[in-house]
């Protein structure tokens, strides 16, 4: 019986696990580590291990109080094995996401379970979502965070021979969650904990060891992350230690605390997630039977149901009131809102068989829009050469945009068939748009985010004992390519400019202006596009001279213009 059910488990993987895995490796891998997101961790993370430090993370030679360092240390565990380059850390993102969609498999297996459809549709409705796709790529935080959040949740929810949770696996979980992203960990379970009577039998008949022991697993987790941190805290310096404890999370909180310049809070106003949520759902948001299913959702509503919404309503009212806002800080409710629709979904299925069935309410809005955006993008050639449009970013596209056409075009075919398997044609086209835009991307707007050319040329006066410095405030986004072992100087004004220049007037200072100037034409050692905006590097005098008024001596060699320019480019420039 047992070997059955391992094979029916194992069934029930296919064809989802592999087709997601498969597509994430080919868009991962298409590219390189996008800054300043991948970058800036595996900055963090080379930092550590160059200079080895495995207890207190650092970046640009200080310690890095914004994360810790559950992420770091498995980066390391792989580099371990495999030596250090970008390679493991990709997998591991790769390995994280096909845990998730594992996880929310079983976890709606045992929400639901007299309705198998939802364990079946579950995994394939997460892997649809785009921007959850697309942020998966990142080498960050937040998609073990899912994982660590998933897991904690799983162990809330009954078996069929237990139904009291696993309190011990639960807490470990909690502070393998605090260990990779901090007290927001905390936030993403605590309520489906605390309104646990609501949703499961067993806590509404024993709340008393429910919260005891729920609260002693909050306890553990919270011991795990302060076995850390104290001595984190201690080895890093007072700067470190206060930011640590108190700076890096209130300043997400609250706006006014924010007193450091570089604490990265990202404030926004109280509607923002609300308004940006069927962006963040697409696909399933244009899907007509969502809302109807969940319009149609009446009392009494099964366990399911009912975790979900104590889950998400709540954790979004909450994110909402704090002060910080980023679109992916909303990344492990993904599977709870997946959980939500098919479940509402099943509900339609089982009581509304008509509505369940009618075409209108299908995925043709989807198909039709999937087919003007083939059309658009056919047309996009003409439109560029006609000057219609004038946009650096559409130009770029608009050299493959024909080809990438037809695949819309077939993916708005097959939304608009009829007939039984309509979420898993929602969930391909999907899977499909979504890779098709990253390898359009890839092929058409890539350059403007690779740093190599930079890096290359950062690498390069490092080993000539030269110094760096960079205008502003730096993002360690050459660190990692450059294999960099020193930090670079930031600076804020231009008195540190001109200091900088005459104590290093052999060294290189890198600049992000906004628009291109036809000194950099002339002077620069090396200018490449970034973004929509222009990374520079400079000769320390040479720039510092410009600053000043004067008029610098010219360059023995021209400067690397990355790529080649065009009348296009740098014409209209003065």
């Amino acid at each position: 019986m047992k070997s059955y059910r391992r094979s029916e488990d194992l069934r029930a993987l296919w064809p989802w696990l592999p087709l997601w895995t498969l597509g994430a490796l080919i868009a991962i891998f298409s590219h390189g580590p996008m800054p300043l997101y991948s970058t800036r961790t595996l900055a963090v993370a080379w930092e550590m291990w160059h200079e080895h430090h495995w207890l207190v993370p650092h970046i640009n030679g200080e310690p890095y109080s914004e994360k810790v360092p559950l992420l770091f240390w498995l980066i390391h565990a792989g580099w371990f094995v495999f030596g250090v380059s970008d390679v493991w850390p990709r997998v591991l993102e790769v390995i994280f996401g096909a845990t998730q969609l594992v996880l929310v498999s079983v976890l709606a297996r045992r929400l639901f379970p007299n309705r198998p459809w939802v364990a079946k549709a579950a995994p394939w409705m997460l892997l649809a979502l785009s921007y959850a796709f697309l942020f998966g790529l990142q080498i960050m935080y937040e998609v073990l965070l899912v994982d660590c959040v998933l897991g904690a949740l799983l162990c809330l929810t009954p078996k069929t021979r237990r139904a009291e949770p696993r309190w011990l696996l639960f807490g470990l979980l909690i502070g393998a969650g605090l260990l990779t992203k901090g007290p927001v960990m905390l936030l993403h379970i605590a309520f489906p904990w605390l309104l646990g009577p609501m949703w499961n039998d067993w806590a509404r008949e024993n709340r008393r060891r429910w919260y005891t022991c729920g609260g002693l697993a909050m306890l553990l987790g919270l011991a795990m992350l302060l076995a850390w941190a104290i001595p984190a805290g201690f080895s890093g310096g007072d700067a470190y230690r206060h930011r640590l404890f108190f700076t890096q999370t209130a300043g997400r909180v609250v706006k006014e605390v924010q007193t450091d310049q570089k604490l990265q809070s990202h404030p926004r106003w109280f509607g923002w997630y609300l308004v940006w949520l069927p962006m963040l759902l697409f696909p399933f948001s244009g899907w007509p039977r969502v809302w109807v299913a969940l319009g149609a959702l009446r009392k009494p509503l099964d366990h399911g149901l009912r975790f979900a919404l104590c889950w998400l309503v709540p954790s979004l009212v909450v994110f909402s009131v704090i002060s910080g806002k980023q679109w992916y800080y909303l990344l492990p409710e993904f599977a709870g809102w997946m959980l939500l629709l098919a479940g509402a979904i099943a509900v339609l299925r089982e009581r509304h068989g008509k509505l369940a069935d009618n075409y209108w309410l299908g995925s043709w809005p989807l198909g039709l829009g999937s087919i003007f955006f083939a059309g658009f993008l056919f047309a996009l050639p003409y439109l560029t050469q006609g000057h219609h449009l004038h946009n650096d970013w559409v130009e770029g596209a608009a050299s493959y945009s024909r080809t990438f056409s037809v695949i819309f075009l077939l993916l708005g075919c097959l939304l608009l068939v009829r007939g039984r398997g309509e979420m898993r044609r929602v969930a391909i086209a999907g899977l499909v748009g979504v890779l098709a835009l990253n390898t359009l991307f890839t092929l058409t707007l890539w350059r403007k985010y690779d740093l190599t050319p930079a890096s290359t040329v950062i690498a390069t006066a490092e080993a000539e004992n030269r110094a760096i410095a960079i205008e502003g405030n730096y993002e360690g986004q050459f660190h990692f390519a450059g294999r960099l072992s020193q930090p670079i100087t930031e600076l804020w004004d231009g008195e540190a400019m001109q200091d900088f220049a005459r104590k290093h007037p052999d060294g290189l200072i890198i600049t992000h202006p906004d628009k291109l100037e036809s000194s950099a034409l002339r002077y620069a050692v090396l200018v490449q596009p970034f973004r929509s905006s222009w990374v520079e590097v400079w000769p320390a005098s040479t720039l510092a001279d410009l600053r000043a008024g004067r008029t610098p001596d010219e360059p023995s060699q021209p400067p690397t213009i990355f790529p080649a320019p065009t009348a296009l480019q740098y014409g209209s420039q003065p």
